[in-house]
Parts: C-alpha cells; sequence; structure tokens
C-alpha cells in the first residue's frame, strides 16, 4: 500500500472510529425550532468494524487512481456520506449547504425573490399564485403567466429547481423575465427587483356567506398563525359565525410537524394529535389538544389526495380519528415517519428518519396512508387556482367578477365538499359521533 494509501486509511479510520455528531434537532415532517449549531461528542456506540473501515478507505483510494476521470476528494467524500444516508430509506439525506439553506427557507417560509409560485408547464414554468405587495404583483406579473425566459436563458420545465433558484437572489438585484401570457401576440418583458418576502402557506376565500375554504399548501414556521388569521378574516367578512369549513390539503407535502399539531390543536377542544416511537428521548413525543376551537365548532371537511403527504397526515388524522372532520379525496401518499435535521460542519446537514409517528387510533399508516370517508374516482385534477390571496377579490363587485365562474364552480371536489357541508350535515354529525363512540 503506497504511502499516500496509508495516509488516507489512517485519517479515515481515525474519522470513523474516534467521534459521532449529535446535534441539537429541528424535526422535518419536523418537530420545531432549535438550536442549529452541531454539537460533538465522543461515539457511544461500538466501533465500526476494521474490516469495514478498511474497505471503505480501499474502495476510496481506487476510485481516486482508476476512475476513468479525475475525481475530486471533497466530491468523493460527499458522494460516499449522502449514499450511505440515503441507502437507509426513501426520505433520509444528506445536504450540501445549498441544499441545507433552501430546505430553511421551506420551513421559515421567507427568503428574497419575486414572490410568486410556479409549477412546470409544457413550454417553460406556469405562474399559479401571485403574492400580495410582491414584485411580481407590483410588475404586472399575472396568475396563468408562462415564464419562458429569467435574465435571457430559457427556462427548461424539466428543471423546476433551477428555475426557482434563478428567480431568488439578493434583495435588491435585478431580474428580467419573459413570460407568455394568454391572448398576447408576443412575449412580455418584465423587469423587476427582488425583494424581501414571506411564503404564504394558506390561503382563503369565502364559497357563501356561511362557509369559507381554506388551503394549506405547506407547513412552516407561520402556517398555525396564517390559518388563525385567515379564519378570523372569512368570519369578519360576512359578520356571522361560520357554519363550516373546507380545509385543502391536496398536494401539501406536509412540512413542520408542530405547525401541523397547532392546526389540529385550534379546531380540537381535547384529544390525542400524534404520538411518535423512536430510539432516542427526543425522538419520542406525544402531541394532545388544548381546549379552544377556532371556529367555534363548525363542520369541517377535508380535501385530500396522493399528493397529501406526512404533516398534512398528521392533520388530516387528527381531525378524523377524533370525529372532528369527515375526509373527501383519494388515498394520501402514507408517509409516516418524522426526519430530524441536523446540522453539520461547514453549513452541511443530515435529514434523517428519526421517529414514525401513530395517529390518534393508534395506527402507523406508513405505506398505507390514509382512505377517506368519501373516496372519489376518476382522473386526479390539481385544485384549481383561487380568486384572491387573503379571502377577498381584490376585483369583487365588478361585472367581470360577477359573471366568472366561483371556485365551487371550477373546482369539482370543492363543489362536492360545499355540497356535503351544506346539505348533508347529518353525515358529518354521524361521523363524529362514530368516531367519539369508538375512542370510549
Amino acid at each position: 500500500m503506497s504511502s499516500r494509501a496509508r495516509l488516507t486509511l489512517a485519517l479515515l479510520v481515525g474519522l470513523l472510529l474516534g467521534v459521532s455528531l449529535s446535534v441539537a434537532e429541528r424535526v422535518l415532517a419536523d418537530r420545531g425550532p432549535a438550536d442549529m449549531a452541531p454539537l460533538v461528542r465522543p461515539a457511544g456506540g461500538p466501533a465500526l468494524p476494521w474490516k469495514d473501515a478498511r474497505l471503505l478507505a480501499e474502495v476510496l483510494q481506487r476510485v481516486r487512481d482508476n476512475y476513468v476521470d479525475p475525481v475530486d476528494d471533497h466530491r468523493l467524500m460527499q458522494n460516499a456520506t449522502r449514499g450511505m444516508v440515503e441507502a437507509l430509506d426513501d426520505h433520509s439525506t444528506f445536504l450540501t449547504p445549498d441544499e441545507f439553506e433552501d430546505m430553511k427557507v421551506t420551513t421559515s417560509g421567507a427568503y428574497a425573490g419575486i414572490g410568486v409560485e410556479v409549477v412546470a408547464g409544457k413550454d417553460g414554468v406556469s405562474i399559479v399564485h401571485r403574492m400580495p405587495g410582491s414584485p411580481a404583483e407590483r410588475a404586472g406579473i399575472q396568475t396563468g403567466d408562462v415564464i419562458v425566459r429569467i435574465d435571457g436563458i430559457a427556462v427548461d420545465p424539466a428543471n423546476l429547481d433551477a428555475a426557482i433558484d434563478r428567480m431568488r437572489g439578493p434583495e435588491g438585484s435585478a431580474i428580467r423575465l419573459a413570460v407568455r401570457r394568454s391572448g398576447a401576440p408576443s412575449l412580455l418583458e418584465f423587469q423587476l427587483e427582488r425583494a424581501h418576502v414571506r411564503l404564504q402557506s394558506v390561503a382563503a376565500e369565502m364559497l357563501t356567506p356561511e362557509y369559507g375554504y381554506l388551503r394549506i399548501t405547506s407547513f412552516t414556521d407561520t402556517t398555525a398563525t396564517e390559518l388563525e388569521q385567515a379564519v378570523g378574516r372569512l368570519e369578519h367578512a360576512h359578520a356571522q359565525k361560520l357554519k363550516g369549513l373546507i380545509l385543502d390539503l391536496r398536494n401539501n407535502p406536509g412540512g413542520v410537524v408542530d405547525s401541523a399539531a397547532q392546526v389540529a390543536d385550534d379546531f380540537l377542544d381535547h384529544g390525542t394529535i400524534v404520538t411518535a416511537e423512536g430510539r432516542t428521548e427526543e425522538a419520542r413525543f406525544r402531541i394532545d389538544a388544548k381546549p379552544g376551537d377556532i371556529s367555534g365548532g363548525a363542520r369541517l371537511v377535508l380535501l385530500v389526495n396522493g399528493g397529501s403527504a406526512s404533516a398534512s397526515e398528521i392533520l388530516a388524522a387528527a381531525l378524523h380519528d377524533n370525529g372532528r372532520a369527515t375526509l373527501i379525496g383519494r388515498r394520501t401518499y402514507g408517509k409516516g415517519s418524522v426526519r430530524t435535521i441536523m446540522p453539520l460542519s461547514d453549513g452541511q446537514a443530515l435529514k434523517l428518519t428519526t421517529s414514525r409517528y401513530f395517529t390518534p387510533a393508534g395506527v402507523s399508516i406508513n405505506g398505507i396512508g390514509i382512505v377517506p370517508d368519501v373516496v372519489l374516482d376518476g382522473p386526479e385534477q390539481p385544485p384549481a387556482a383561487m380568486d384572491g390571496a387573503d379571502g377577498t377579490d381584490p376585483a369583487a363587485g365588478s361585472p367581470a367578477a360577477a359573471a366568472a365562474p366561483t371556485l365551487a364552480q371550477r373546482d369539482p371536489q370543492v363543489s362536492l365538499a360545499l355540497h356535503t357541508l351544506a346539505t348533508h350535515p347529518d353525515v358529518i354529525a354521524r361521523r363524529t359521533n362514530a368516531a367519539a363512540a369508538a375512542r370510549q
């Protein structure tokens, strides 16, 4: 063995056998805020077998010396680390500094950009939501516009993340967009200045004077506060008590567990919200509801589908098993585990599965999902675009607004949920009573 190989082996074995990283945690489908500084302590478990450590060092050396192209040592070690973690399950991963920063944006809900939500389209990325007061709104960009170029670079619809990354940048920096708009004879050019924006995870709209609609797109640190404020706006919109609410969790991939638990607590007076089991004390927890229902007991219908996962399923199960809501839609994704974000050195991090959670009925939905009370057939349809982002239509009262189809008319599942709330309260009552009897 060469001197370089022996040195590599010695360093690697020393690293593997000497220390382990243990960190203050933040859990995604995620337990909540915590100290983000890494903590190093001696390994508490058995030492890594010498043969395995030697094998890893030998493979590293062979790749360095014999792979067809030169490979950077840092890249090799990062790839080895990523492979080790990602082989554990489908949700654990190693995060580079850039990936860690993106994850923190997702959970905190704040970043510097232009203030739009986009999805991949046929010829670019389509804007599905424009945040009020954002640079995009001030520039005149509209929902439904398709971004085809960013700073002169063509948008690849197959690489949505790259387009999102290019739209983000330092606050105050300039960005140019070329946009295709339905009915416009040519591309529209916009010059914008990036600004600090906050992701809105909750949108609200009144469907009738008695029934409201809430769409939760993800669970961030601010989701519970956003929802509580949205319910307050809906209640004041017609100055009367709400009889019912539709909570739309379709295509909501999850997020911060504590946030989903708080939303559940907002509608529950009592009962278990979620329990979790893991190997460490921090990974074992139980969250119970406290008295107080912000809706005043309004009937609830939840819309779910195969894109409703993780924290979304925690909320759906909590309201369903406690007899608080009826579920309509399709079987949910079935992600019944909790991940902890563990910061490492140099701005890197691990996203590691540390717990399995259980519904109030004591069921693990991992790989199974939740079957709604009313199961829908036929092709899946995405949620329809909403009129307003804050429960009001800015054009309300105009002839165009009066003629435009309502959300319930544009979205068949919202229509079904509204029909269930308005004309079949006995169905919801029977569901509630059955759930209550099952807990006794």
